[in-house]
């Protein structure tokens, strides 16, 4: 409540978890980490002359990875939100099968 005028105010912050800005950058990451991936096996190519082998393993090994962290992350943040309980959680809950 409002000291001065009475009222009831909202806190329209957002916290960091919540914040659409906290995950912004996974587009940007996600192109970053292609693009190092893909130069470094560009570069391991001509230094072994096993062109395009290294170039697209980087491919992959930067997509892919990038994709899995970015996967990880939007899903704890899915799952703070959202709580399912786990196979032992729910066993605990059910109490003797006599």
């Amino acid at each position: 409540m409002d000291k001065n005028s009475g009222r009831t105010t909202l806190n329209t912050t957002p916290t960091r978890e919540r914040s659409p800005w906290a995950l912004a950058g996974l587009g940007i990451q996600f192109f970053v980490a292609i693009v190092l991936f893909v130069i470094l096996g560009n570069w391991l190519d001509k230094r072994l002359g096993s062109a395009p082998l290294f170039l697209l393993s980087g491919l992959f090994l930067g997509g892919g990875g990038t994709f899995y962290l970015s996967y990880r992350r939007l899903m704890a943040r899915f799952s703070d939100t959202k709580h399912t309980p786990s196979a032992a959680e729910r066993s605990s809950d059910v109490g003797p099968s006599a």
